[in-house]
This record gives structure tokens, C-alpha cells and sequence, in this order.
């Protein structure tokens, strides 16, 4: 099998993360990857927002627990979030943002960390706060938030894969 299908076969979600920072350069070849998933007609309407942060971190953290309800850290504790926007004038924008966040997570596992995608940020990034967040940070536009992928060393056991459903695929031949 090739090293791709290993990492399809074998990336699974964490929940539970060590302090450690990430290193920048394995943080760049992962963001990196994701610049390269597919998108509609070539026209790239995703952005990445890599936020290390601690300060920033823990805001949007605060503001993704206010959208669930709960006061508990829904990015459980991983020093690194990875915010997937994508530009909604583009008819495909949450496809390509969708294919952003798995090429983020399956070159994360490829390198040896734990990633995790934590919704939201649809909500955080209408707010005025959200939207003032990107202005502050020179991102302009219309967008919307597609995902957090979050990034860290696991501080637990991979989980076991559930098994595959049944009519999972059908073969029309």
C-alpha cells in the first residue's frame, strides 16, 4: 500500500493533547498541503489562518465554547488551530474548504501529529468578534468559516477505527 493510503487507513481523530508547541516548520509543510487540495475551477478559495498564538488561541477557543454552550475547551487542550475559511462568492466554496481540512489532517498525521477538525467557526467568524479578528489580521473579504483544524502531540491512545458500515459502496457494473 502506498504511504497515502496508510495515512487514509490509519489518521485517526484525538481529543486529549500535550502543551508542546508544534515546531514552525512541520506546522508550514502541513498548512503547506493544504494549499494544495483540489477546489472548484482552480480557484483556491479557502484561506488559512495558523494560529499559535497562545492569546488568540484561547479567545477562539472561549468564543467556539459560547457557540456549544459549555465553558470547557473544545480544542482539548492542542497548542496549534488551524482556521479554514473559504470565500463564499465561489459557488464551491465549502468543498474546497472541506478538502483543505482533510489534506491538513492526513499530512499532520503523516508528520507524526495529532489533529482533530472542531466545528464552529461557521458561527464564530459571523460574529462581529470573528470579523473583526480577520480585519485585524489584514483578511479581507467574504468568508465563512469551514472548520478548526486542530494540531498537537496526542497525550492519549489513537482510538480503534469503528467499523465500516455495511452498503458503505455500491458498485455499479
Amino acid at each position: 500500500m502506498s504511504n497515502t493510503i496508510d495515512a487514509i487507513l490509519s489518521r485517526r481523530s484525538i481529543r486529549k493533547y500535550k502543551p508542546d508547541m508544534v515546531p514552525k516548520e512541520i506546522i508550514e509543510k502541513i498548512v503547506q498541503a493544504g494549499t494544495y487540495a483540489a477546489t472548484g475551477m482552480g480557484k483556491q478559495s479557502p484561506v488559512i489562518l495558523a494560529v499559535t498564538n497562545k492569546e488568540l488561541r484561547d479567545k477562539l477557543s472561549k468564543m467556539n465554547a459560547e457557540v456549544m454552550g459549555t465553558v470547557s475547551d473544545p480544542f482539548y487542550g492542542a497548542p496549534v488551530v488551524l482556521v479554514v475559511l473559504a470565500d463564499k462568492s465561489r459557488p464551491t466554496y465549502v468543498y474546497d474548504g472541506s478538502l483543505v481540512m482533510g489534506n491538513l489532517m492526513l499530512a499532520a498525521h503523516e508528520l507524526g501529529i495529532a489533529s482533530c477538525w472542531i466545528h464552529r467557526a461557521k458561527e464564530e467568524f459571523e460574529s462581529p468578534e470573528g470579523k473583526e479578528i480577520l480585519r485585524s489580521l489584514g483578511i479581507e473579504g467574504d468568508y465563512e468559516g469551514i472548520g478548526h483544524c486542530i494540531l498537537g502531540y496526542a497525550d492519549m491512545e489513537a482510538p480503534k477505527a469503528a467499523p465500516r458500515k455495511e452498503n458503505y459502496v455500491y458498485f455499479a457494473e
